[in-house]
């Protein structure tokens, strides 16, 4: 299992009785060790929630901004997610959300909304959302 710099700082705070001092040499020694890498993790991260929960980059991104990764470190793990597989997981996205809300006044809407929610970047989201309510799905 990967940890970020901060998850291992954040633990050696706990277990030194919050001694900054210590708890500094200790995630310097892990980096420098290099048991602790936050490309690595960061890259690990983009490329688990992209396959197996089904994230767009801006969630991704935004939840590895909140773990104090550095923007070149998260270009360089979003990188690492498989762009055909993201695009056909969006489209299976829109078109399941699609089955339940087609009768729904508000469908587009709240379909873009759903997307949005899972994190993909709006132009991505929209061009779904048409592809689906114009029957075609499979094209995304």
């Amino acid at each position: 299992m990967e940890y970020c710099t901060m998850d291992i700082r954040r633990k050696a705070l706990k277990a030194l009785d919050g001694d900054e001092e210590a708890a500094g040499r200790v995630v310097e020694a892990l980096v420098k060790d290099r048991f602790v890498d936050d490309l690595r993790y960061a890259s690990a991260f983009a490329r688990e929630k992209s396959s197996v929960q089904g994230w767009g980059e801006v969630k991704i991104s935004y939840m590895l901004r909140s773990k104090g990764i550095d923007s070149q470190t998260i270009a360089g793990a979003l990188k690492e997610i498989d762009r055909s597989s993201a695009d056909k997981r969006l489209g299976k996205l829109a078109a399941g959300k699609y089955r339940v809300l087609k009768d729904d006044p508000q469908c587009r809407l709240k379909l873009l909304r759903f997307l949005l929610g899972r994190g993909y970047s709006y132009d991505d989201a929209s061009q779904a959302v048409e592809a689906v309510i114009r029957g075609g799905s499979d094209d995304i």
